[in-house]
């Protein structure tokens, strides 16, 4: 790995090291498209969302109530509800981080650390739910306890208020919570763990921030206990949260997904920091085979509801799919460090995936309500939940406005805050574009010389990205453009600046020459709707097939089906080639910009309501319920389903068998 010299000051993550240099907030700027109208619903209606909601439920409170006396009583919310407060906190200071000082959000930020500062204790101990009169001791309940874990998002808010805005009262009370860990759980200490991880990947940045390194010896630490029986076993196993075998022995994630993916994400950083290259490699054989056995076509991960966990490899029923929006989100931060120090295209190839059609697909039109799971099959139209009251399932058949677990809608709040950082990196030879979308990008390259990019696109829904050389050195450089790799077996080209066009491959199109102001490299993706097969071994999907465009994963809803149809009514003809169908009429940023897909098939009738005494039949049985005769049937992309009601949704669709009375033609 190299040495990362050029630094921008307003990263999420800024490794030391690596293949490639991130670029961050200071940098890079979203200007139009899907991302930009996500990250404006974000701004101006999911953050005051959550912050309305924290207050309403009392989580904010619970540190009014430590500090007066009365947290036995009062306090509200799960044991971890501190750290949803942490999380909207680091999720103002990234958005913040893209005006100037001063703004409405700088003094929220404020509001809220003036509420939090004086429940920390002198030692810099700070949590709402052990350790005063009426709890349980201190780390009493390491396995469930979660105080490591809220510190972690402590310690990523006062990282990212620092780097937005420098060092604040949020960033000095992080800086006391991980003094505090270090004295109390390094060498010498309680040798254990935390059953969540999270802490690891936030001492790794804030050493990163602070130059620190007893912070990163501290993530190290809690690496290398991990897997050695340091918590006690649970009806799900040790494997439930990464303690039965050493992160470097385990050949997969496995256990609960958001537990696994944080544990994986500070592995990484902690073997790019001390240059551990078989650290390294072992999470890189981990994301392998979890992405070719044990992930979803959406990206999504976690197959078990009762224990939000990975299942065994192949096991992937789409009605069953958790998915949980955190693990989504969890996976991106993997596959952005992975890329970072590996500069591989496919790690930014899953996050393209899990970002269009995970993170994506959690919050409303209006970014109010929230998918905490994310299936891939609703068999029965959901339940519209209450708008004044949390929902307690967090498979909520529709999206709820708050749940008694609101871990999802902070993280979606975070990610779109930072995600212009995820865009772009540098190295010494110049810079690579990773996710397309409307942005401006302006950074040095070695020995100081400065380039500004122009980048527009209306990516995902069309395939052509250009992007217009501003300012560059006088020398030559080379500017470099993710080929995905959904675009396999299909004409994708490449045209520089002299009209020279040409073909090229996923991985990533390299342009290397000495380039002018004014020129262009226009990128041009075979976004078109293609029909998609699961491997055999996934027995939960044998005889379907589904619809992808471009990024985006397709659905069929129950809201486009005529005669009242449920979705599970649907049967495709994969011989024909399904086309795109783009609805004129809608603007609303979710079916319109992406355009919707028609594929051929046919409704089913009513015949799945029979009482036929055995599910099963001979293959050359005619089936009767295939018999409602051919029809268009619109898909819709997979991320806004359920934006217009209650409905039925697969994504998933079988394929209509051949009537075996039929005449030959």
């Amino acid at each position: 790995m190299r040495e990362n010299t050029a630094r921008s000051l307003v990263l999420p993550v800024a490794p030391t090291r690596g293949r490639l240099r991130p670029l961050g907030l200071d940098e890079v700027r979203i200007t139009g498209g899907f991302w930009a109208r996500r990250r404006q619903i974000n701004a101006t209606a999911t953050l005051g969302h959550c912050r309305d909601w924290m207050a309403r439920v009392g989580w904010i409170g619970n540190f009014r109530a430590a500090v007066e006396g009365r947290i036995e009583r009062d306090r509200r919310g799960r044991e971890f509800a501190d750290s949803d407060v942490y999380k909207l906190l680091e999720a103002m200071a990234w958005e913040a981080a893209g005006h100037g000082a001063g703004t409405p959000l700088d003094a929220e930020i404020a509001e809220l650390t003036e509420a939090i500062a004086p429940a920390q204790e002198p030692d810099g101990y700070l949590n709402t739910a052990f350790g005063r009169p009426g709890q349980q001791p201190r780390y009493s309940d390491l396995e469930w306890g979660h105080e490591l874990y809220c510190y972690g998002h402590l310690i990523q808010a006062g990282v990212a208020q620092a780097r937005a805005r420098g060092e604040g009262e949020l960033a000095k009370i992080a800086r006391r919570a991980a003094d505090h860990v270090c004295a109390t759980f390094g060498r010498g200490g309680i040798e254990g763990v935390c059953g969540h991880p999270e802490i690891e990947p936030a001492l790794v940045e804030l050493a990163r921030l602070t130059g620190e390194q007893r912070y990163l010896d501290q993530a190290a630490l809690f690496i290398d206990r991990r897997g050695h029986l340091a918590l006690a076993d649970t009806e799900f196993g040790r494997a439930y949260y990464q303690d039965d075998l050493p992160v470097r022995q385990a050949t997969a994630l496995r256990g609960h997904a958001v537990r696994a993916l944080y544990l994986a994400a500070g592995a990484v950083d902690v073997a790019v920091e001390t240059g551990d290259d078989a650290l390294l490699a072992a999470v890189v054989r981990q994301w392998e085979r979890t992405v070719a056995r044990r992930t979803y076509l959406t990206g999504g991960m976690g197959s078990h509801h009762r224990d939000e966990s990975f299942g065994d490899d192949f096991v992937l029923p789409p009605d069953r799919a958790y998915s949980e929006t955190c693990a989504g989100v969890a996976s991106v931060m993997l596959s952005w460090r992975l890329l970072l120090a590996t500069g591989e295209p496919r790690f930014a190839d899953l996050a393209e995936r899990t970002l269009f059609n995970v993170v994506a697909a959690s919050p409303s039109e209006d970014g109010r309500a929230f998918f905490y799971a994310n299936t891939l099959h609703r068999r029965h139209r959901g339940t519209v939940p209450a708008a004044d009251a949390d929902s307690p399932r967090a498979e909520s058949s529709l999206r709820a406005p708050w749940f008694a677990v609101s871990c999802c809608p902070t993280n979606v709040a975070r990610t779109l805050a930072q995600l212009p950082a995820y865009l772009a990196t540098a190295d010494d030879h110049g810079v690579q574009l990773h996710q397309y979308a409307d942005a401006e990008i302006a950074t040095s390259l070695a020995g100081g010389q400065g380039v500004a990019l122009r980048v527009r696109t209306d990516y995902p829904s069309g395939g052509t990205v250009t992007v217009r050389i501003d300012r560059c050195p006088a020398h030559p450089w080379t500017l470099s453009l993710r080929v995905p790799g959904w675009a396999d077996g299909a004409a994708t080209w490449l045209v520089e600046p002299d009209g020279t066009r040409r073909s090229v491959a996923p991985g990533t199109a390299t342009v290397g020459r000495l380039f002018r102001p004014g020129d262009e490299v226009r990128l041009e993706l075979p976004v078109a709707p293609r029909w998609i097969r699961a491997d055999p071994r996934i027995d939960a999907v044998r005889g379907t097939v589904a619809v992808q465009r471009g990024p985006l994963v397709y659905c069929a809803e129950s809201v486009d089906l005529p005669d009242g149809h449920e979705a599970d009514a649907v049967r495709v003809d994969p011989s024909v080639e399904p086309k795109d169908g783009r609805d004129p009429d809608s603007t609303d940023g979710t079916v319109g910009t992406a355009g919707t897909v028609v594929v051929a098939g046919e409704l089913a009738g009513h015949a799945e309501h029979s009482d036929a005494p055995w599910p099963y039949a001979p293959l050359d049985r005619p089936d009767t319920a295939t018999a409602g005769g051919r029809t268009d049937i619109v898909l819709v992309p997979y991320r806004s389903w359920a934006n217009r009601g209650p409905s039925t949704m697969r994504v998933w669709l079988p394929t209509a068998e051949p009537d075996p009375t039929a005449a030959p033609s």
